[in-house]
Order: C-alpha cells, then sequence, then structure tokens
C-alpha cells in the first residue's frame, strides 16, 4: 500500500513534534511509518498496515470498537511515553473533521515554530522540553514566545538564551494550566 503521510502516527500522533523526529543521528525516526519504523513491532503498524491496509486507525470499519486504540487513547490522557500525546484526541477530532491534509499543515507550522526553538535556543538540553510546548501550546502563544525571546539583549549566550525562552514558556503554561513536560505513570 502507498503510505501518503509517514509523519502522522497510525493513532493520531505528530512525528514532526517528537524528539526522535529531530536527532542528527542515524537512528534518527523519520517517522512512524517510514521504511524503518515500518520492521518495528508497533502493533499500530501491523494492524493497520499489514494486516487492514489502512493508513490511519480512524480509517478502519473497526475503528470505533477497537480496544486496542481505545486503550492507546486513554492512556494519552493520562501519560506520555518519549512522545508528548496531551492533545491526542484533540488532534484527531481536528483530523476527523478537517482532514489528513489541513492537519498536516497545522503540524509543518508548529515544527517550523519548534526548529527554530532548537536552533536558536537549544543549549543541548531542551529539544524534549520544545518538542512538547510546540505540541501543547497554541500557535500563536509559540510566536509570541519566539518573537520575546529574540528581543533579548546581544550577546547573550545559548545557556541564557534557553533559560529565557523556558521561562516565558513557562510562563504561559502556568496561566494557562498547560504540561510542559513528559506525563508519567507511577
Amino acid at each position: 500500500m502507498k503510505i501518503v503521510y509517514p509523519e502522522i502516527g497510525i493513532c493520531g500522533l505528530s512525528c514532526r513534534l517528537c524528539p526522535n523526529y529531530h536527532m542528527d543521528t542515524k537512528s534518527r525516526c523519520l517517522g512512524c511509518k517510514s521504511e524503518g519504523r515500518m520492521i518495528a513491532g508497533c502493533p499500530f503498524i501491523t494492524c493497520a498496515i499489514k494486516r487492514k491496509g489502512v493508513e490511519f486507525c480512524w480509517d478502519c470499519e473497526e475503528s470505533r470498537t477497537c480496544e486496542k486504540w481505545k486503550r492507546h487513547r486513554e492512556a494519552g490522557k493520562i501519560c506520555d511515553s518519549f512522545k508528548c500525546y496531551q492533545l491526542l484526541e484533540d488532534d484527531i477530532a481536528f483530523i476527523q473533521k478537517n482532514g489528513v491534509a489541513e492537519f498536516e499543515k497545522v503540524q509543518k507550522a508548529r515544527e517550523q515554530l519548534l526548529r527554530e526553538m532548537l536552533r536558536e535556543f537549544n543549549e543541548g538540553r531542551s529539544k524534549s522540553y520544545y518538542c512538547i510546548a510546540s505540541t501543547v501550546l497554541g500557535m500563536g502563544e509559540l510566536k509570541a514566545a519566539l518573537a520575546k525571546a529574540k528581543k533579548s539583549p546581544g550577546g547573550v549566550g545559548i545557556k541564557e538564551k534557553a533559560r529565557l525562552l523556558h521561562s516565558i514558556l513557562d510562563e504561559i503554561a502556568k496561566e494557562k494550566k498547560y504540561c510542559l513536560k513528559l506525563r508519567k505513570t507511577r
């Protein structure tokens, strides 16, 4: 089958905002449906693509009754893995209302802001944090935070720039009650 959207996970996650997608090593993940991931043991790849020939869980005729996808979505409401799942349900609803192509446009725009954060404000320890912020914050909030951080005085080192952007993002998160860290189960 032809994969049209390799950077959008079968279950609805955006690969473009994943830390593993933004690695500079051979182990970089090119998306959930990239060639390298297709040979991995993901149960969604096995079920949707290999068994049923659909690119996304919601395209499956059993999607409304699928216990595996339901458990995945329920778990995403309370915890994350290496990738932020906080808006998974919102993203699925957006896709079902507006289509995958429109979702991909939004994710590409978010990814551009993320790349800007990584390029200009990453001191080597903030990739996951910026990925989560790019997933959780609204586009306007991300753009405003970046603009504010860029107004910092010249000659400031990368650590100070990172601290400044973190403080701006943390302030927005506190005000809006966003969680900017991976939620782990206990």
